[in-house]
């Protein structure tokens, strides 16, 4: 189980990364990792809305909470309780992120672009500090 307090740091860590994978002009890890920081974000909401110490890792934790283990940003926000809040205050920050999907790392090298790395950044940043 991963411990609320550690999805935070987790979730930060991964901007963090994102924003030096930009400096070295790695765009697409950039936008890569950011996608992953905002799902970090997203169960971290999940478990202060639902009252859990920690989000589900393993299998085992896993067996009777299926729909919670899923990488759509989409469903998460649904699960987080703060789908109305992001959707109608952060639509911009949302529209830029929603689109992440963890198979972008199939993607050919050079397929994201310095602005649109930025934008990812940018925006995962705004919902971090809403979620």
């Amino acid at each position: 189980m991963l411990r609320k307090s550690e999805l935070k740091e987790i979730a930060q860590a991964r901007i963090e990364d994102g924003e030096v994978l930009l400096h070295s002009e790695r765009y697409d890890g950039a936008i890569y990792l950011c996608g992953y920081a905002v799902e970090i974000a997203l169960k971290g909401r999940i478990c202060e809305t639902l009252g859990w110490d920690g989000y589900p890792s393993t299998r085992k934790e896993f067996a009777n909470y299926q729909t919670f283990r899923t990488h759509n940003l989409d469903v998460l926000l649904r699960l987080s309780g703060s789908e109305h809040k992001v959707r109608t205050e952060h639509l911009a920050e949302w529209s830029a992120v929603a689109e992440w999907d963890p198979e972008i790392r199939y993607k050919p090298i050079g397929s994201a672009t310095k602005k649109g790395a930025e934008l990812m950044i940018e925006s995962s940043k705004k919902l971090l500090s809403v979620l």
